[in-house]
C-alpha cells in the first residue's frame, strides 16, 4: 500500500550515537539499520524512553535520562554518558524541524515525540547499539487528552512485594519486552476500553501498561475564620509495588505541591478509584488524559474532571 501523493508520510528521524560524530549520525530511516540478530528484535533485550519536546525543547530530559541509565543498569547495559544523548536529542529534533513544516512556527503543531533507544546488539557485541528516533505525535494521544478515556482493570498476575523480591522481573526498568502491555492494550479495545490499569494478586493498583495512575479528592475544612477551604489532593500508587517511576507524575507532584495541592502515595485498592473525585493516567507524551469510566463505573462527574483536568493541566505546562 502507497502512501497518496497529496498526503505526505510523517517525518521521522533517526539519529545513532556513534563516536565519530560528536552530535550523532543522522540515518535514513527508509533504510535497514538493525542486523536482524540484535538482541533487541529478538529477544526484546534492551531499554528505552519517551518524552515530548515542545517548540523544539526536550520535556524533563534529566529525569528521562536518569530513568534511562537506572534501567540500563539494572540490564547491565553500559551506555554513553549524558551529555551524548543530549547532543544526539538536539539533532533528531532540529532535524525533524527541518523536514516538517507543520512543527515550524504557525505550522499546526509545535510537538515532537522523542525515543531513545538501547539494545544489547547483536549475539556477541561488544557495546550496546543506542539510537534517538524524532517522530510526530499520534492525533489519537492528543484526542484522549481532550475527551478522556474508558479504562478497565486488568490482574497483572504478580502481588504488589514481587519487585523486591524477584528482581530480575526488572520491574522498575522500562525494557523494550513491551509485548503483555501491547497484548492487555488490545484486550482493552476488543471489549470497548480505551486503556487498562492493572491491579496486582493481592488488589493493589499498580499502573496502566504506558502510564502512571493519578486519583484527586476534593475535601472541605474550616479554615479558622468562620468559612471553609477546599483541600486538593492528589494520589499515585505506591513507588515501591512493582511499577516504574513515572517522570511525568514526579514533576507533576512538585509542580501541584507548590501550589498547595496535598500528596500521596497508596497503597491503593480499585475501590479508591472508584470514589475518587478524578483518575487520570499521565505519562510524557499523551499527558493527562482523564478517566470517564472504570469497568463501565463513571468517575467523578464531567464537570468536576473538567475542572481538576484544567487546572493540572495549567500546573504541567509550567513543567520545562
Amino acid at each position: 500500500m502507497t502512501t497518496p501523493a497529496s498526503v505526505p508520510a510523517p517525518a521521522t528521524v533517526l539519529v545513532f550515537l556513534d563516536p565519530a560524530f560528536e552530535g550523532g549520525r543522522v540515518a535514513d530511516p527508509a533504510q535497514p539499520q538493525l542486523m536482524a540478530t540484535d538482541l533487541g528484535a529478538t529477544r526484546g533485550d534492551g531499554v528505552f524512553e519517551s518524552l515530548l519536546a515542545v517548540g523544539g525543547r526536550p520535556r524533563k530530559i534529566q529525569a528521562h535520562l536518569t530513568r534511562l541509565a537506572g534501567s540500563a543498569r539494572l540490564l547491565e547495559l553500559d551506555i554513553p554518558a549524558e551529555d551524548a544523548w543530549r547532543r544526539a536529542v538536539d539533532t533528531a529534533i532540529g532535524e525533524f524541524r527541518r523536514q516538517d513544516p507543520a512543527t515550524a512556527p504557525g505550522g499546526g503543531t509545535d510537538e515532537v515525540v522523542v525515543k531513545l533507544l538501547v539494545t544489547r546488539g547483536p549475539e556477541g557485541a561488544a557495546a550496546p547499539t543506542c539510537w534517538v528516533q524524532a517522530s510526530p505525535p499520534a492525533a489519537a494521544g492528543r484526542r484522549q487528552r481532550e475527551t478522556g478515556i474508558d479504562v478497565i482493570l486488568l490482574d497483572r498476575g504478580y502481588d504488589s512485594e514481587v519487585g523486591e523480591r524477584a528482581p530480575w522481573l526488572l520491574l522498575g526498568a522500562k525494557t523494550l519486552s513491551y509485548a503483555v502491555n501491547m497484548a492487555a492494550l488490545r484486550y482493552a479495545h476488543r471489549h470497548g476500553a480505551d486503556d487498562v490499569i492493572f491491579t496486582s494478586a493481592d488488589g493493589r493498583v499498580l499502573e496502566g501498561p504506558t502510564s502512571t495512575v493519578l486519583l484527586a479528592h476534593l475535601e472541605t475544612a474550616d479554615d479558622g475564620a468562620g468559612g471553609v477551604r477546599t483541600i486538593r489532593r492528589l494520589i499515585t500508587p505506591q513507588l515501591d509495588s512493582g511499577i516504574l517511576p513515572g517522570t511525568s507524575q514526579g514533576a507533576l507532584f512538585t509542580a501541584a505541591k507548590a501550589a498547595g495541592w496535598e500528596l500521596g502515595y497508596g497503597p491503593l485498592e480499585p475501590k479508591d478509584l472508584l470514589d475518587a473525585d478524578a483518575v487520570w493516567l499521565i505519562s510524557s507524551i499523551r499527558l493527562l488524559a482523564p478517566v470517564n469510566h472504570i469497568d463501565g463505573q463513571e468517575i467523578g462527574t464531567p464537570e468536576l474532571r473538567r475542572q481538576l483536568t484544567a487546572e493540572l493541566n495549567a500546573l504541567f505546562s509550567t513543567i520545562e
